[in-house]
């Protein structure tokens, strides 16, 4: 290819890229269809310095007016008007039977809680260890003589393996 053929078909780009800026701005300023309505921007009134301090005016009257009306009204008036009216309460004697019915209540929660926590739980029991410490405490606590309390003291201890092996799990 020679210089002067590249330099041919550049032209006819150039030309045919051209003729499309030409068809394209022709389209850019061709008018719309249907225009859209030019919107009006409202001039803003100037008022003159006399009418602005003749609004201002009617204002602070009118705010004073409002302020009046939301005074409270003198001391001297309030002593000479007459005495709130008492409020309507409960006397002592209802306020106690109140009271008194409302700790029944709770002592009645109380011993329904209380009634709940006694019940023996269906978990399975083990033997316990505590009653072998207390005849311990027991031996050092009883006077030499008392052998019959060490054999009060370990007939329970017997009975109570008897008991464990005694409930199914």
């Amino acid at each position: 290819m020679s210089i002067d053929t590249v330099i041919a078909e550049i032209d006819a780009e150039i030309a045919r890229l051209q003729q499309a800026h030409a068809l394209l701005a022709g389209m850019a300023e061709a008018p719309r269809e249907t225009p859209a309505p030019a919107k009006k921007v409202a001039k803003r009134r100037k008022l003159s310095a006399a009418s602005r301090e003749k609004i201002a005016a009617a204002q602070r009257k009118r705010w004073a007016a409002t302020k009046k009306a939301v005074q409270p009204t003198p001391v001297k008036a309030a002593k000479k008007a007459a005495p709130p009216a008492k409020k309507k309460g409960m006397s002592t004697a209802v306020r106690k039977r109140i009271a008194a019915a409302q700790k029944k209540r709770w002592a009645a929660v109380k011993a329904e809680k209380a009634k709940k926590e006694t019940k023996p739980a269906p978990a399975k029991k083990v033997a316990k260890k505590a009653p072998a410490k207390k005849a311990a405490a027991a031996k050092k606590a009883a006077p030499k003589n008392a052998p019959a309390a060490k054999a009060k003291k370990a007939a329970p201890e017997k009975a109570s393996p008897a008991t464990a092996e005694a409930t199914p799990f």
